[in-house]
């Protein structure tokens, strides 16, 4: 999708800099990845402990054994 943003110079080039990348497309669609998964990763966090699974460490470790076969 095409679009227009006004993003300040000073953040682009930084982000440049501290990335090597010169494609700014690639540079935005990483970046917007990125804050997505640090927004998804800090919510998956906020529930620990919040979920009962009814399942144990044992019978989670089985069912991960039995997926690597």
């Amino acid at each position: 999708m095409r679009t227009t943003l006004n993003i300040p110079d000073a953040l682009i080039n930084d982000l440049v800099i501290e990335t090597g990348e010169k494609n700014k497309s690639r540079l935005m669609k990483t970046a917007l990845e990125e804050m997505l998964r640090t927004i998804r990763r800090k919510r998956l966090i906020s529930m620990s402990g919040n979920i009962d699974l009814d399942i144990t460490e044992d019978e989670l470790a089985a069912d991960r054994a039995l997926d690597m076969i």
